[in-house]
Parts: structure tokens; C-alpha cells; sequence
């Protein structure tokens, strides 16, 4: 079976989606070499921290270069969190920075007049469905309308296409989008590797996906 590379771009998060990779049946690799991703059946980009060093740290290591190559080979993309985030034009977070420009949009931070709601947003919340979506031929095919996942997270992403949103959540009053998917590429702004059966559910997907590259 050919490697599951999780890119290290000294961002948080590598083991417990590591982990969770084994525990399906997949052969993870953490990686900070651009080089393996040309050999590998699926790419996850996960992360926490923020985003301007982030993007910093995938130039430098030349996988910013080597994830857009990737992604244009139609290969399996699997970005959570900030690994989501990275995949936009860029983010309003710390002044503008640039990211990978995958998918049309930017990333902004959550504001709200009320001083007494909390940001970041953390915990548990719903995941939505939209109208006109259909998670039968995604890596939603198990998750239902309205199940929990587990959020971290002071910024969202705002994508330009409504067809590339799969998901949104409602925190407080102020909708966002949660999850995208467009063409090979999909991701979840939720930790679906903390998010219990819904949540594995998503990664298993991914799995099955990648279980049939030779």
C-alpha cells in the first residue's frame, strides 16, 4: 500500500490524525519533504497555529509547491482546520498573507458585537447541510444533517463558490462555512479526528478512498 503522507509544517496535530490513520488500516507518513508526495496515495494537511507562519514554513520547505502539483494530479486531499484555512487566497489573520490560492476566498476572523461570546470558538456544534448539496458521493456519506463536531478555532474561511461549500455551522448567530469540497480536494474547518463517531466516520471515507490506489 502506498504511504498516507500527513504534512509537517511545524504546526499541532500531527499524532492524533497519525493515529487515527493506523487505527484505519492506512500507512501514515508525517513529512516535511515535498519530495514524498509525488508517490503518495493521499495527502492530509492538518494543523493548528497561525496562519502567516504557517504558509512561511510550506515555502520554505518547498511543499507549498509541491501540494498545488499534487492537488492538479487529482489526487486525495484531505485539509482540517488551519489545513483548510491554507488552502484559500489568503487570511486577514496578523495583517494579509498569502496562502496556496486553491480555492477561491479568504479567511477572516470572528467578530462579534457581543463582547461575552467566546473566540475562539471551541467545542462541540453542528455541522449543516446545504439545500442544494448532496453528501451521498463524499466523505460525508456516513454523516447526517446536524451531527456534532469538535471545533478550535478564531478564524473561517469565506469561499467565494457557494459550490465549493459542503458544509456550514452556525456559532452565536454568525454562519460559516465548515466544510468544502472541490474536485479531489476536500476539508473540514472541524477536527473530525476528535469528533467521535461522526468524525471518524469522515476520515474512514478518506480510507476507503485511498485503499483502492494501487
Amino acid at each position: 500500500m502506498k504511504k498516507t503522507v500527513i504534512i509537517d509544517y511545524e504546526s499541532g496535530n500531527l499524532f492524533s490524525v497519525f493515529h487515527i490513520c493506523k487505527l484505519l488500516g492506512l500507512d501514515p507518513l508525517i513529512s516535511s519533504k515535498a519530495g514524498d508526495l509525488r508517490q503518495a496515495a493521499g495527502v492530509i494537511l492538518p494543523g493548528v497555529g497561525a496562519f502567516g507562519d504557517a504558509m512561511e514554513n510550506l515555502k520554505n520547505s518547498g511543499m507549498a509547491e509541491a501540494i498545488s502539483e499534487y492537488i492538479y494530479e487529482d489526487k486525495p486531499f484531505l485539509g482540517i482546520c488551519l489545513g483548510m484555512q491554507l488552502l484559500f487566497e489568503y487570511s486577514e489573520e496578523f495583517g494579509e498573507n498569502e496562502g496556496l490560492g486553491l480555492v477561491k476566498g479568504h479567511v477572516k476572523r470572528l467578530n462579534f458585537d457581543d463582547a461575552r461570546i467566546k473566540v475562539p470558538h471551541v467545542g462541540w456544534n453542528r455541522i449543516l447541510k446545504p439545500e442544494e448539496k448532496n453528501w451521498k458521493d463524499s466523505l460525508f456519506k456516513n454523516v447526517h444533517d446536524g451531527d456534532y463536531m469538535y471545533f478550535v478555532h478564531s478564524y473561517y474561511a469565506e469561499a467565494t463558490d457557494e459550490r465549493d461549500i459542503m458544509a456550514f455551522t452556525d456559532y452565536e448567530g454568525k454562519k460559516f462555512c465548515s466544510a468544502i469540497m472541490k474536485n479531489n480536494i476536500f476539508a473540514t474547518q472541524f477536527h473530525p479526528e476528535k469528533s467521535g463517531i461522526s468524525g471518524l466516520s469522515v476520515v474512514k471515507e478518506f480510507a476507503a478512498l485511498l485503499k483502492g490506489i494501487k
